[in-house]
């Protein structure tokens, strides 16, 4: 195989993966970005810390994105050069299915390391930083989680209520509370003051309460208690609040490899624990490989001799895309509630589309249309009964 056409294919198909990855992981990052955007724009957070919260989120939708970017922009490829009649040419030039694959599997290779390099290393490290940056932006800016002249309830079983913010959101005057954590006997607090103290060791905010009065009254309406205090604190649940860009983050998922297996090999490990940090680890190297299997069976189905639209590489990596994902959720449902071992539920997928990939690969090298295979089988079928 020349060089010549070495370059035009690799270069065909970078081309189409690049934009194919910027179009993926930016629907992706449309819904956070509304998100982060209101944070700037209604919360007063600051452009840098918006910037920051965008780059951290990054690397885990790449992880989702580069995969199934290689997989449609092969099929879009290979299927353009095979619908001009290019793939014939070549084949008529004496260039077989495999000197095709060499830089197929170049982009394949540079695509597995690149997803390996962001799953081991660079995911966990952005997810445990947009944890620290979301705890440090909620815990600096009092504005973040309650509205000047509002009722906020922007914090689980809580109602909030401030007359006036200071200039620099540190804290708040003429503050109403309505407390509704426990049910059966909810308090409404004021308090002249109020500001955020933070715990950054424990990922713990707290509302402190200066001089002010707690007032309950029972269920039945008959009884009624008032409380004076000069301080009291607020336990703060960030997680329907601006915590909420990342609440879906497990805790796994900030561990690096290392600490993955460290923790693994703790005594008294609960099963289910031990279950997520193991369906955690297979998932950082099962993803990239999804880079080395997708190529393997888009090569194949690419290559057709009749002309067709180019939407149709698209729709088919689509497809096989949407497929793997649900068995890999699936697997991991199952792997997580104990019906199947982490390792099947995470490798399955991959296993099944290796096997897939190697099938109609095989068929493509020798030439063997599985359409024809299909009819061939189908009319036996019908010949026989």
């Amino acid at each position: 195989m020349s060089k010549i056409i070495f370059k035009y294919i690799l270069k065909e198909i970078s081309t189409a993966f690049f934009m194919i990855l910027f179009v993926l992981t930016f629907v992706l990052l449309m819904g956070r970005i509304l998100q982060v955007m209101d944070l700037m724009v209604n919360k007063g957070v600051g452009f840098l810390s918006v910037a920051k919260i965008i780059i951290f989120l990054l690397p885990p939708f790449l992880t989702l994105t580069i995969p199934v970017a290689l997989l449609i922009a092969i099929l879009v490829t290979i299927g353009k050069l095979s619908a001009d009649n290019e793939i014939t040419a070549l084949k008529a030039s004496g260039v077989s299915l495999m000197q095709i694959c060499y830089p197929v599997a170049v982009v394949a290779l540079v695509a597995f390391a690149f997803t390996m390099l962001i799953s081991q290393f660079l995911m966990p490290k952005s997810n445990f930083a947009t944890k620290n940056l979301l705890f440090e932006v909620a815990s600096q800016n009092a504005s973040i989680g309650i509205s000047e002249k509002v009722f906020n309830a922007n914090f689980k079983g809580l109602l909030f209520y401030a007359d006036r913010i200071s200039s620099d959101g540190h804290y708040m005057e003429g503050v109403l509370v309505s407390d509704n954590r426990i049910i059966d006997e909810p308090n409404t607090i004021l308090a002249q003051k109020a500001l955020l103290v933070s715990n950054p060791d424990l990922m713990l905010v707290k509302m402190r309460l200066i001089n002010g009065s707690i007032h309950t009254v029972s269920k039945d309406f008959k009884n009624y208690r008032k409380i004076d205090f000069e301080r009291y604190d607020i336990n703060l649940d960030l997680s329907a609040g601006i915590a909420s860009l990342g609440k879906e983050q497990k805790r796994e998922k900030e561990m690096t490899f290392a600490e993955l297996v460290n923790t693994m090999q703790r005594r008294n490990l609960e099963e289910k624990t031990y279950r997520e940090l193991a369906i955690e680890l297979h998932e950082r190297f099962s993803t990239p490989f999804a880079c080395i299997f997708f190529s393997l069976l888009a090569l194949p189905l690419g290559i057709r001799s009749h002309r067709a639209v180019k939407s149709r590489g698209v729709a088919l990596g689509i497809i096989f895309a949407t497929l793997y994902y649900l068995m890999r959720i699936g697997g991991e449902a199952l792997s997580e509630t104990g019906y199947i071992s982490p390792v099947i539920g995470v490798w399955a997928p991959n296993l099944i589309f290796a096997l897939l990939g190697v099938y109609i690969f095989t068929m493509s090298y020798k030439e063997i249309s599985l359409w024809h295979m299909g009819k061939v089988f189908f009319w036996r079928k019908i010949y026989n009964h």
